[in-house]
């Protein structure tokens, strides 16, 4: 391909979101579930869950931390490299940011500090209440993105006036149907990324043979919660396939690597796409009805191929082809994980089985793929619009940007995302190997304004063990 602006352009915010999604699909899911420990806390007594809670939210807020760092630059790049985009959708993508501002920014903001330094300041009635404005903030912050994509994914609720697109009735744009399926779907994405970071080091504690009470109940409390979302997950996934075989034909019809029209239509489980030969090789597939039943929810609905849609207007169809089908296995394997797991932990069998621990503790990663490749299928197939059907990608790019200096942008943003990660990941994994069965003994010591990450670095006493959890 050319090193073009445009493409370098691009390639630039796919590096940036992709990058910068890992932090907040992990932290929307934890808050919630830091909600859940410290309410269990509370109505039991039971110190394992304290003890577990401070762990996390150490985690969580080194987490957090860096998903605020790395999200800032996703703004600055479309004045930079975006500003046609900018200007154009700025009377609809404006207040939904600044929605998301008023919303979840406020309460992350006010109650993220009583979360981190007010434990013993605040009566433990208002510090639960934190913990869950803090998790409700950053659900809000999830549905104001989700309603800014949808709007870019179908845009509804706008008139174009002087080349702006300006809204005319808010009620479609935040009402969107669209947004119902899919912002539930990136929602228990994030939950299910939560659960499964949860159990696998809980696995990975009991294939040490350590901290036996918090690793259990980390455990069976991750795969038990992943055991009961992840159909849920499966049906809103669905869903969201059928606003885009509704809305986005060419898209669908990447994604099934469908070619022709078919009335009904077959299912491809798998090929390699040959788009200059308009075919797929190593081709297996389902016969018909099966794509019609599970693009349309019908025995005779006819589908769109490739053929019927003009090849500009086409996306690349490998990379949505192959996503979308990394992100259906990844889900299968976690919903096949987390109900042999359940079950094994039902039967008291789970802390003793250490090939199921290890297919555990592996499983951490494929939450994260899941939903990157699901953010791939649903944004590179939208191309090459950038709001599907009205504004093309080649024509929202910054007039004048040069390759020199759209090189030299993405240098930069790949060293500095880099150094982020590094340092995210080196300080995540010095919490865990310390373990939550070390805490800190008093939290007003956190509060040094100019060391955020000192979450790592305070004194710590040894917990007892709280005794051996049941399955």
């Amino acid at each position: 391909m050319e090193m073009t602006a445009l493409f370098l352009s691009r390639i630039q915010f796919a590096f940036t979101i992709t990058f910068h999604i890992i932090f907040p699909s992990f932290t929307i899911g934890l808050a919630a579930w830091l909600t859940v420990l410290e309410a269990m806390y509370l109505a039991t007594g039971r110190a394992a869950y304290r003890v577990i809670f401070e762990f996390w939210l150490r985690i969580f807020g080194i987490a957090f931390g860096l998903g605020v760092v790395s999200g800032i630059v996703m703004g600055f790049q479309l004045g930079t490299n975006w500003s046609v985009l900018s200007r154009m959708s700025g009377p609809i993508q404006g207040p939904l940011l600044m929605y998301e501002t008023f919303t979840a920014f406020m309460l992350e903001a006010t109650f993220f500090g009583v979360l981190i330094f007010g434990r013993s300041r605040v009566p433990p009635w208002f510090y639960l209440f934190s913990t869950a404005m803090v998790g409700l903030g950053t659900t809000f912050s999830a549905f104001w993105i989700m309603v800014n994509n949808s709007w870019m994914q179908v845009p509804t609720g706008y008139v174009l006036e002087n080349g702006v697109f300006a809204p005319n009735d808010w009620t479609k744009i935040l009402f969107n149907s669209v947004v119902w399926s899919r912002f539930p779907h990136m929602l228990f994405a994030s939950y299910l990324t939560g659960a499964f970071c949860v159990a696998a080091t809980g696995a990975w504690y009991l294939l040490r043979k350590e901290y036996h009470a918090e690793a259990r109940i980390m455990l069976r409390m991750g795969l038990g919660l992943a055991a009961v979302l992840m159909p849920i997950q499966l049906l809103f996934g669905h869903l969201t396939g059928e606003y885009v075989n509704t809305y986005q034909p060419s898209k669908m019809a990447a994604i099934e690597g469908r070619w022709n029209d078919e009335k009904p239509a077959s299912e491809v489980l798998f090929a390699w796409p040959d788009v200059a030969n308009r075919r797929n090789l190593f081709e297996i597939k389902l016969p018909p009805p099966f794509g019609s039943l599970i693009d349309a929810d019908s025995l005779t609905a006819g589908e769109t191929g490739l053929n019927s849609i003009p090849p500009e207007n086409w996306p690349p169809v490998l990379i949505p082809f192959l996503s979308f089908r990394i992100m259906v296995g990844c889900g299968l394997v976690m919903l096949g994980l987390a109900w042999f797991g359940t079950y094994m932990s039902y039967r008291h069998r789970l802390a003793y089985n250490r090939p199921m621990l290890w297919l555990t503790f592996f499983s951490f990663p494929l939450p994260f793929i899941a939903i990157i490749t699901g953010w791939f299928t649903a944004e590179v197939g939208r191309q090459p619009w950038v709001v599907f059907g009205v504004l093309r990608t080649a024509d929202a790019v910054t007039p004048f940007l040069t390759t020199r200096e759209a090189t030299i942008s993405l240098v930069i943003f790949c060293a500095v995302y880099a150094f982020i990660f590094l340092f995210g990941t080196f300080y995540i994994y010095r919490l865990i190997r310390n373990g939550p069965a070390r805490r800190l003994l008093e939290t007003p010591h956190l509060a040094v304004p100019n060391r955020p990450m000192s979450l790592a670095d305070e004194e710590t006493i040894q917990e007892p063990s709280y005794g051996i959890a049941g399955e």
